[in-house]
């Protein structure tokens, strides 16, 4: 499935991601550097209730948001990430069974983990004004 969207549509294209993905817990989100990601979860993230301050977790490797009736959202930023090991120090599995929606931006290193999971994978694609999200629903996960 897709959806193109221009930068000052980016709710409408969260509302839709919404509808798409309503029970699904794990969302993947590929794209280059600047192509959009950490905005478009910002945007994704209001729509399930979240109405704390949200920031990239580049640095901490996860936020933790409340959304809709206390639902907790993990957001993940794993561009910073070495090895699987690291993803075990954090309790990453722990995250992904939790049975809360985790949001994972650059899932690539994930991928041991991600292979014993259903998700969803969101590419976003495009520059400047213009996006599109194509979006995947898969079983396992192969990069």
């Amino acid at each position: 499935m897709e959806f193109s969207y221009q930068i000052q549509q980016i709710t409408a294209a969260a509302k839709w991601l919404k509808l798409q993905t309503e029970d699904q817990k794990v969302i993947c989100f590929k794209g280059d550097m600047g192509a959009g990601k950490t905005t478009f979860i910002k945007a994704f993230c209001k729509e399930l209730g979240v109405n704390e301050p949200m920031n990239s977790p580049s640095f901490g490797i996860v936020n933790e948001y409340q959304g809709d009736n206390q639902v907790c959202i993990y957001h993940f930023d794993l561009y910073r990430i070495k090895n699987e090991q690291e993803l075990y120090d954090i309790g990453f599995e722990e995250y992904l069974q939790s049975g809360n929606t985790c949001l994972i931006e650059w899932p690539e290193i994930a991928n041991v983990f991600l292979q014993k999971v259903n998700l969803a994978i969101i590419e976003i694609q495009g520059t400047d004004n213009e996006r599109t999200l194509q979006l995947y629903f898969h079983h396992s996960m192969d990069f």
